[in-house]
């Protein structure tokens, strides 16, 4: 987790230096957050499984810039909210875990309440 503390120290200085905290509120976060999860589903739209594969490959240092934007809103949205992203984590696997029991779930993909 301390590399996770890392990179929200990193972005949160690269934020301060440019005062755009003032333009950050939880809403608008969460908005470009999802604005940047939709410009890394613009590379696999309307593909299909061997295109997308064949696109992976040349095209990865874009994918993960996207992922990169996405990454950096989560981590900073989480740092504004004071939420430990590591707690937060384990707890949802704890209650994945419950919700998805192997013997239920393994190769199903069916949500939760269908099981």
């Amino acid at each position: 987790m301390g590399d996770l503390y890392e990179l929200q120290s990193k972005i949160i200085a690269f934020r301060d230096a440019r005062d755009w905290k003032q333009f950050h509120n939880p809403k608008d976060m969460g908005i470009s957050l999802v604005l940047e999860a939709s410009e890394f589903l613009e590379h696999f739209q309307w593909k299909s499984k061997d295109e997308v594969d064949a696109y992976v490959k040349t095209n990865k240092h874009t994918i993960s810039e996207e992922l990169a934007d996405t990454l950096y809103w989560i981590l900073l949205i989480a740092h504004d909210l004071e939420i430990d992203l590591k707690e937060a984590l384990i707890k949802k696997l704890e209650s994945n875990e419950k919700k998805y029991s192997i013997e239920k779930a393994k190769g199903n993909h069916k949500k939760y309440t269908e099981l």
